[in-house]
């Protein structure tokens, strides 16, 4: 039996055009997409605490009647008004009150002619003193009459100033510059000394009273910068002025009392959050839109020499100014995708904007 010859016939350019299409199609492959892309920046931050608590007047002033049984005649002023020290709030009727005046000052000018008598009659004992004039008995009774005579012009004048006390009482003033915040004063009432009639929060100034866990408490001292965020997310900056001595043994936290400054006017009885400031850190920093949120964990895109994007897995901290903090998984030297990583997926080929291709 004879054998039988395959013989097999080479077409010219079969095989190098498979493997060279193949080429071509790797290194011809479309970007997906046209990005920006930059290197994550060194930057020093300040290291924060946050912290929320209740705003609450530095100081509020009770004002009260100190004078009893007087009726509420005036009320000048309401809840909101802004007010100066000295300055009237309410009057009481002063009719009883005057005549008591008139009645003192009358008797301190009883007072005074006595004592001008006394005085006269013990000049003369004085002066006939020794002479035989007056009997000796009768010069110690004039001497003790002036005496008594001065003590009762003292008494009269202490009677009077008391009086006049009395009389400026039966007009409310506010104890400080501030702003009323309550009002019990009704038109017409009878007043009992110490009713209380407003209160006022002094020289306006609202303080935060931030609750900060019990771990940063060694950490936290007078003079620190602090941050709250307000109504409207407004923003107002202010100063620890005090750090509470003691831990609240029911939630572990601390207190820090943070002045604000008082042309900030921040509404007392407002529960905010906000932060203390500790001390400046270097933070690796890259722009908050550079963030790819998928199933709750943050991401980022980074761009290889090749143009293709790596996701990694990255664990964020501080914001600040539109940039956020990188704390983890990403390398220093790394080309971070700033814009466009919400459309990418892993592996992807981009263009790089600056490279015009």
């Amino acid at each position: 039996m004879r054998p039988i010859f395959l013989v097999l016939i080479l077409v010219p350019g079969w095989g190098t055009a498979s493997f060279s299409g193949a080429v071509f199609a790797q290194t011809n492959e479309a970007a997906v997409l046209t990005v920006t892309a930059a290197k994550p920046e060194e930057r020093q931050w300040p290291e924060t605490i946050p912290a929320s608590g209740w705003l609450k007047p530095w100081h509020e002033a009770i004002i009260a009647a100190e004078i009893d049984g007087l009726r509420i005649t005036e009320v000048l002023v309401d809840v909101g008004s802004i007010v100066s020290k000295g300055q009237p709030l309410a009057r009481l009727s002063d009719e009883t009150v005057h005549a008591e005046l008139r009645k003192q000052q009358a008797a301190l000018a009883t007072a005074k002619a006595d004592l001008a008598k006394a005085k006269a009659n013990a000049d003369r004992a004085r002066h006939v003193q020794g002479s035989g004039a007056l009997s000796g008995e009768k010069i110690t009774d004039y001497l003790a009459a002036e005496q008594t005579a001065t003590a009762g012009v003292d008494s009269a004048e202490a009677s009077l100033q008391s009086q006049n006390i009395k009389f400026a009482q039966t007009t409310i003033t506010a104890v400080d510059d501030g702003l009323i915040t309550s009002r019990s004063a009704q038109l017409g009432a009878v007043v009992s000394t110490g009713t209380e009639l407003f209160r006022l929060i002094r020289q306006r100034r609202v303080e935060w009273q931030a609750e900060v866990s019990a771990r940063h408490f060694p950490r936290i001292a007078e003079g620190l910068a602090a941050t709250i965020v307000g109504p409207g997310d407004q923003r107002v900056k202010g100063v620890v002025r005090l750090v509470g001595p003691t831990i609240n043994t029911d939630t572990g936290r601390a207190l820090a009392y943070v002045t604000l400054p008082a042309e900030a006017h921040p509404p007392v009885g407002l529960y905010v959050t906000g932060q203390i400031e500790l001390g400046m850190t270097a933070a690796l920093t890259v722009p908050e839109i550079a963030l790819v949120l998928r199933d709750g964990i943050t991401y980022l895109f980074t761009v290889g020499e090749d143009r293709r994007v790596s996701r990694v897995r990255v664990e964020t901290g501080r914001r600040k100014d539109g940039k956020v903090e990188i704390i983890s998984g990403l390398d220093h030297s790394a080309q971070v995708v700033t814009t466009g990583g919400a459309f990418l997926s892993n592996k992807a080929l981009v263009r790089l904007e600056e490279d015009g291709r």
